[in-house]
């Protein structure tokens, strides 16, 4: 019998929210959803209501008045669109600049990050299209610089990202950084890039979910879907209570996608695990001492890093890469070495005790970039997903991209040239895909060794 899930099974229990911050400070003002309960049919049927899937319902529903319903294995912001840090930022591939340009061209670069620029602008239109509060923080993102060599290596980045990408990128030095963000012994100056901000991500999830209702698409929380059959050329995604009979299919799950329900689905996600803590309120003292002066989103430079900003309400949000079984014994060992690297990175911190800690997956792919595609026998069933922890915006982009070309818009073809080089077609299988974790850890083993060598 195949695994049901690559990590241990209290990663995917369905039934109870994710003690965070987050989950701790939203309100779902249509909580009141029920699961699927009768046998019903729709144009198309989309797997996870995540930012992804409900982004796509929003558009397929408002822009080209498309009968779509949503089935979610837990509640609404369940997964990782309702636990992640909430950065809106331009990245979503871990490939190296020099190889994208050698690989696909100067011009798919840049069309690449031109649309990642693109997709944190969508989720600010979005916002003010549909009336989401989602608790904006910021309007730039910062990768601090770990020692003088990474300035250095950041220098060339941003040089290649405004002169070739036409990015908006800015270096700011040690002491231009310290007046700007923050002091610290491992800050050694900063790239700025905009555009970028920081949100509320669980708000963010209810806000769309929210509009996509509003424009006629049908939600359906606890609906896990058991089995996928097809029936007359039709799809049926059966369900514990119901079943939901679609002529297309969104597989809009990115790192918790239910692979085990679709042989063409099994080892094409690369879930690795992310922990996120969350401090207490620090006070207006222990900011003044560490120099912290903004509300911007911020990443440091190390090839195993931490992602971190201050909250609306003074509390430090710390994540990073988590362990490699996913059993809540690792996870709080996890959740204790970001409390340490808080206390190193920020002494005036040390102090503030944690409040919040979850854990969650990000979804890497084998070829390092975002995937949007239809499966090989299937071209009735349409896939996004491999944000590499840049998910927020980019899945908000995937919706809308797979929403227009199923929609058949003029724009778009049966090729989907109209989406960049770097995210067209189906990512392929991992080879020997039941070693991913294994694979997991020797990548991540590299990284540690990396940052030790500097």
């Amino acid at each position: 019998m195949k695994q049901k899930h690559l990590f241990d099974a209290s990663l995917y229990d369905f039934s109870k929210p994710q003690p965070s911050y987050w989950e701790a400070t939203a309100v779902d003002p249509n909580a009141g959803r029920q699961p699927v309960s009768t046998n019903e049919t729709c144009d198309v049927a989309i797997i996870g209501a995540g930012y992804t899937g409900l982004s796509a319902a929003l558009h397929l529903a408002r822009d080209y008045g498309v009968d779509t319903r949503i089935l979610e294995a837990g509640h609404i912001g369940w997964g990782a669109s309702g636990r992640n840090g909430g950065f809106v930022s331009i990245g979503g591939t871990y490939l190296k600049k020099s190889y994208m340009c050698k690989r696909f061209g100067v011009e798919e670069a840049r069309r690449y990050y031109q649309c990642q620029a693109d997709a944190v602008n969508l989720v600010r239109e979005l916002a003010e299209q549909e009336n989401i509060d989602f608790a904006i923080q910021g309007d730039r993102e910062y990768e601090v610089a770990d020692s003088a060599a990474h300035f250095d290596g950041l220098v060339k980045d941003a040089k290649v990202e405004r002169e070739l990408f036409g990015l908006n990128t800015q270096m700011l030095s040690q002491d231009e950084f310290r007046e700007h963000g923050y002091s610290s012994p491992h800050q050694h100056g900063a790239l700025r890039r905009q555009p970028a901000f920081a949100l509320h991500p669980l708000k963010y999830v209810f806000g769309l979910a929210q509009a996509a209702e509003k424009h006629g698409a049908k939600l359906y929380p606890h609906s896990e879907v058991i089995a996928w059959n097809k029936q007359n050329g039709k799809h049926v995604l059966q369900t514990r209570g119901g079943s939901l009979t679609a002529n297309k299919i969104i597989v809009a799950g990115n790192g918790f996608m239910p692979e085990h329900i679709h042989k063409q689905l099994r080892g094409r996600p690369l879930p690795l695990q992310s922990m996120i803590v969350v401090t207490r309120p620090l006070t207006d003292e222990e900011l003044k001492q560490q120099g912290w002066k903004t509300q911007n989103p911020m990443v440091n430079s190390a090839h195993l890093y931490n992602y971190y900003r201050l909250l609306t309400d003074n509390r430090l949000m710390v994540g990073g890469r988590g362990d490699h079984t996913g059993n809540p014994q690792a996870a709080a060992k996890t959740a204790e070495a970001i409390h340490q690297r808080i206390t190193e990175r920020w002494p005036a911190f040390k102090h503030a005790d944690i409040d919040y800690k979850w854990r969650g997956l990000v979804c890497f792919t084998s070829r390092l970039r975002p995937s949007i595609g239809k499966l090989p026998d299937d071209d009735s069933v349409y896939c996004a997903f491999g944000y590499h922890g840049n998910g927020v915006n980019t899945s908000t982009w995937c919706g809308r991209e797979l929403a227009k070309w199923m929609a058949g818009t003029e724009s778009c073809n049966k090729n989907a040239s109209h989406l960049p080089t770097l995210v067209r077609g189906l990512t392929p299988r991992i080879p020997l895909s039941f070693l991913r974790k294994q694979y997991a850890q020797a990548g991540i083993a590299l990284w540690k060794l990396r940052d030790r060598l500097g």
